[in-house]
Formats: structure tokens, sequence, C-alpha cells
């Protein structure tokens, strides 16, 4: 199966059809994405809080974005793989790129910051945020100087049904979201541990989601030492 384009997904904005994507920072995971036919895998700088435990105010470096690109690279092998740019400049952009294999990278900044990248011959999905007071007519200007800039594609989180709605409608690239999106937009990009429930928040969390992969994996290993303490042969142990 060949690899998608962002052609390809504009062309699903064209027609009507919803892009999926999902965060994922390992090779298993992005296997697992790219068997249910994903769309888009993108690999976030928020790796050091939900799968590195740093806190808010610790940086990922660009040498750390590329060991995680370069290991999504390695499971998804149909779905558009977008990296995260966190320094936003087109030295790092090129890196992950050339050496890490991202098909676009992901941005937060201004569209001058973007058109400079998007001039270097590289895919940019460009970030932007609503809420805070933001009107509709200040996201849909920034929306379409966005595109103007070159983006190629569009997260717009916090965007609301209205604003949401409209910015989806104010640009040809296609407009997917994550948090505070909904199915006004082109398409949703969800943390795949959230999805799955996979993390300890999720062990005592009563909200809604498609698994509940910690409580899975908790009474696995709780299996698991039992077996051990009580003199017993582990399960699935080779040789």
């Amino acid at each position: 199966m060949d690899r998608l384009t962002i052609q390809a997904l504009q062309a699903m904005k064209r027609e009507g059809r919803k892009i999926v994507g999902v965060v994922a920072w390992d090779t298993p995971m992005a296997m697992i994405a790219e068997r249910a036919g994903v769309d888009l895998v993108s690999v976030g700088d928020s790796v050091g809080v939900n799968l590195w435990g740093r806190s808010e105010e610790a940086p990922v470096s660009i040498a750390e974005m590329l060991i995680v690109c370069k290991a999504v690279r390695a499971g998804v092998k149909h779905a558009l793989l977008s990296c995260d740019v966190p320094s936003g400049s087109l030295a790092d952009a090129r890196r992950l790129v050339e050496e890490g294999g991202a098909d676009l990278v992901k941005i937060f900044a201004a569209a001058e910051r973007v058109r400079g990248i998007a001039a270097a011959g590289i895919s940019v999905f460009a970030e932007f945020h609503g809420g805070a007071g933001r009107s509709i007519d200040e996201l849909l200007a920034e929306a379409r100087a966005l595109e103007e800039a070159g983006a190629a594609m569009l997260d717009f989180r916090h965007s609301g049904p209205e604003a949401g709605a409209a910015v989806a409608r104010a640009v040809s690239i296609p407009v997917i979201g994550g948090l505070g999106g909904g199915p006004w937009l082109d398409g949703r990009i969800r943390m795949a541990h959230a999805a799955l429930g996979y993390g300890v928040q999720w062990l005592d969390s009563q909200a809604e989601t498609y698994a509940h992969v910690a409580s899975i994996a908790l009474g696995a290993l709780s299996a698991y030492a039992e077996d051990v303490r009580a003199g017993r042969q582990i399960r699935g142990q080779r040789g």
C-alpha cells in the first residue's frame, strides 16, 4: 500500500471524508495505529509530559524529538507522519524531515515562521488556538493567514462548534483538532494513550474512553507477580 500524501488528505476534505489522526511516541503504538488504518500519526512534543513524566516547564530537545520521530517512522508505512518542532525553527524542521523521516512538521508559530519553513519545501502542520475570548473574525483571519503562508494543514485547538465550522469552511486545507475539537472539523486527532485509557490516571478515573488498558495492565502484572511469588512458571515463557 502506498504512503498517503498531503494531497490525499486535502482531497479527503474536498470530498467530505473525515481525517483520522493519532498521537504516538513509539514503534509498537505506531504499528497498531497503522493496522487500525489511521490517516495521520503525529509525534507530539507532549511526549515529555505524557510519557517521560516531565513537568510542563521541561522542554523536549530536537535531539529527543529525533529519537521519537525515528521510532514512530519505523512503525508507520502508509499513514502520513507529522513531527512537532518545539523550537519552530527551520533548521530543526529540516532535521526532522531529513533525519527523522517526517512527512510534515507541526509548529505553533506565526504565519511568517510558517512561510519560511514552507518556502524551504517542507510541509507544515500549523497549530493555533481558540478560546480565551478570541472572536470568530480573529480566528478566521489567523487561519487564512496560515493557509496563505503555505500551511498544508491546520490543528485548531479549542475550536468550538461555531468557530470550528466557520474556519473549516473558510480555508481549503484540512482543519483537524484534538483538545476542544468536534465533528464540525475536517477530522480529529487524539493521543493514542488517551483513546486506549492507558496511563495511571485511568486506573481511578471514570472518564469515557475506547478501552481500559491501564486496568488490564494492572491485572496482568498483578497476576504475574502472584505466579512468581508462588513459585509457579510464568505464562508465555519460552524455553
